[in-house]
């Protein structure tokens, strides 16, 4: 949440409306924030939102852009933040940004993230393990 802190504070900066939800948002204020962003006359232009917090359940199809600036070790949690924003009711395209810094740490998860999605991807798509193993090995 410090990250969000920082792209806050920019936001204010700017003069930009946007809403945020975090680890520290009460469950019955999550439907008001997405309500009031959804809303075709918001104010509101952008939302801030931690993968975690967001987790399931969210419908943010006004939205046109998604910035993933934290990656997280989990590349489902990347994944489903990006759905976020391709739901019915999009009208838009969806654009999906990630920052991330050279010869970090940030990289160094990318790649890991990444690798876990392939090799999530070979097992899915094979729908099983390979024949040779059996019970008895």
């Amino acid at each position: 949440t410090e990250i969000m802190t920082i792209i806050a504070d920019f936001f204010d900066y700017r003069g930009w409306k946007y809403c945020r939800l975090d680890g520290s948002t009460k469950a019955e204020d999550r439907q008001t924030l997405l309500s009031t962003f959804n809303d075709p006359q918001s104010p509101y232009q952008v939302f801030i939102l931690s993968t975690r917090a967001g987790g399931l359940g969210l419908n943010l199809q006004s939205a046109d852009t998604v910035i993933i600036y934290d990656t997280d070790w989990n590349p489902h949690a990347d994944l489903q933040a990006q759905d976020r924003a391709h739901r019915i009711g999009q009208k838009k395209e969806v654009r999906v940004l990630r920052l991330i810094s050279s010869q970090t740490v940030e990289e160094l998860v990318l790649q890991r993230a990444q690798r876990k999605l392939e090799i999530d991807g070979k097992v899915i798509q094979a729908g099983k393990f390979d024949d040779v193993t059996t019970s008895t090995e």
